[in-house]
């Protein structure tokens, strides 16, 4: 994975070398520039997919044109052979997007499968682009008639970060058409098939089961090492019981990484998640003041100063510094809490109709909070996020079915549906263990709730005189933060009231 710099219209050199060199910690394994007419493209390197030929901007044939993409194709070898008339230079996935885009419209984008976000430009040619749920980040700015595309805020040089809007998934701005939606995240799902069924049938049960086990696999995909952020809860507990058998078919052994305070219940269950199905089992354990120590930095690489967010990101930025001596490419369970309805609020909805409904918003939102939250803290640390449940296949197949499946409430657990698709990969304790955020499972809510009220010195109804807007004084104190480390940033344009205008 990668960070990447895009310009449009008057393109500055210096201005597109100042931002890529603030994406270093993206791409820790190189960099690359082209210049075009009136584009430039930078990339920063994460070497995960051909590490000797695959560095970038890839240039197709006549370099005519070039990409910088901080994106992972799992379909590529598929679109390889659709474009079989191109010659390939490099065994690199991405490279399939220079040509793909070089032999068809815009729109074939949409044949991506995979996580992503490019700018590809040529001389009379420029198209950025986001992967339809947004799990790669992408920021833009307009100002005149210069467009300026970039992976953090943070790269943005302080004059542009008034103008920074969070750049829309499933959308493509070129040059001659402006911004243009080439797919949704529920692309081919609907508002739930009909069934009269109380409960999936065993065939839907086992369609599950199959698409997320291939999902896991693709994710696999690499020339590097590959380990699990394993929290113990059921979503990753899944998906490293799915990827430890893959290993061991390769004779290799998944390497899992948990983090909590001491005797914390996410560490507790992860343990037995790790010797149940034979990983590699790594424990990052902190300590209160070392949590509330790594606070700035966390909130820095967040670019968030969103509660809930920050407290799910402190630890998973302390134990990215830990999986960084490890392995480069980690497996994650993001999206399943969206895809079958995990949330311990959505027990509330009686209608499987109004919960389908609920839940498709909750994943158009994912690129804003989870979702975020996974790829900075792990790209802090030079390390790639992949959450297979996020799946093109999976999340169609999954908000394709009947919301009432996923009702949860009146004795029924949340998830019920998946955890029975995958009776037996786990120890029945696990498989039925009850959700918990993850900063409770791991023990950092209550430190950092402490940690911020005093550090707010004001009580709440005095913050709240000065900004009635203002929820917590958690939310004051991670605010400060914020500001102090992205100066000049409108945070309204961050937090979706003018995210895509």
């Amino acid at each position: 994975m990668c960070g990447i710099v895009g310009q449009y219209g008057m393109a500055d050199p210096a201005l597109g070398a100042r931002m890529l060199d603030r994406l270093g910690h993206r791409g820790p394994d190189g960099s690359g520039i082209a210049r075009f007419a009136d584009a430039w493209i930078g990339h920063r390197r994460l070497a995960i997919v051909d590490p000797a030929g695959g560095c970038q901007p890839i240039l197709n044939e006549d370099r005519s044109m070039g990409l910088a993409a901080n994106a992972e194709v799992y379909n590529h070898e598929e679109l390889r052979r659709r474009l079989a008339s191109h010659a390939m230079s490099t065994r690199s996935d991405n490279e399939v997007i220079v040509h793909l885009l070089e032999q068809e419209h815009p729109t074939a984008i949409g044949l991506l499968d995979g996580m992503y976000a490019f700018c590809c430009a040529g001389d009379d040619f420029f198209v950025a682009a986001r992967d339809p749920i947004g799990i790669k980040p992408l920021y833009w700015a307009r100002d005149g008639g210069r467009v300026v595309f970039a992976s953090e805020i943070g790269a943005f040089d302080e004059g542009w970060r008034r103008h920074v809007k969070v750049f829309p998934p499933g959308h493509y701005w070129s040059a001659s058409e402006g911004l243009v939606r080439f797919a949704t995240p529920a692309q081919g799902g609907s508002d739930g098939l009909c069934s009269e069924e109380e409960h999936p049938p065993p065939r839907v049960l086992e369609q599950l089961r199959d698409l997320l086990v291939a999902a896991v696999r693709s994710h696999m995909m690499g020339d590097v090492p590959i380990g699990i952020l394993l929290s113990g809860g059921l979503d990753s507990s899944l998906i490293a019981a799915i990827a430890a058998r893959a290993a061991a078919e390769d004779g290799k052994r998944l390497k899992s990484f948990s983090i909590g305070l001491p005797g914390s219940a996410d560490l507790a269950a992860a343990r037995v998640v790790a010797a149940h199905v034979g990983t590699d089992h790594h424990e990052c354990v902190y300590t209160p003041a070392e949590l509330v120590e790594a606070l700035p930095r966390a909130i820095a690489a967040l670019e968030s100063f969103e509660p809930a967010l920050v407290r799910g990101a402190v630890p998973n930025y302390l134990l990215a510094e830990n999986v960084e001596r490890h392995v480069k490419v980690v497996l994650c369970g993001e999206g399943a809490d969206e895809l079958f309805a995990g949330y311990e609020y959505l027990c509330g909805f009686d209608s499987g109709l109004e919960l389908h409904h609920e839940l498709v918003s909750l994943v158009e939102g994912l690129h804003k909070l989870d979702l975020q939250r996974t790829d900075r803290v792990t790209m802090a640390h030079g390390v790639e996020a992949r959450p297979a449940f996020l799946q093109r296949d999976v999340v169609s197949f999954a908000l394709s079915l009947p919301g009432h499946w996923k009702l949860s409430g009146g004795g029924r657990i949340e998830k019920d549906l998946l955890r029975r698709a995958f009776d037996g990969w786990l120890p029945a304790p696990l498989l039925w263990r009850r959700k918990a955020q993850f900063g409770d499972g791991s023990g950092a809510s209550i430190p950092l709730r402490k940690a911020a009220r005093d550090l707010a010195q004001v009580d709440l109804e005095t913050a709240q005189r000065r900004d009635p807007t203002l929820r917590s004084l958690e939310e004051l104190v991670y605010r400060r933060i914020f500001e102090e480390n992205l100066e000049g940033v409108c945070p309204d344009r961050l937090l979706g009231r003018f995210a895509t205008a």
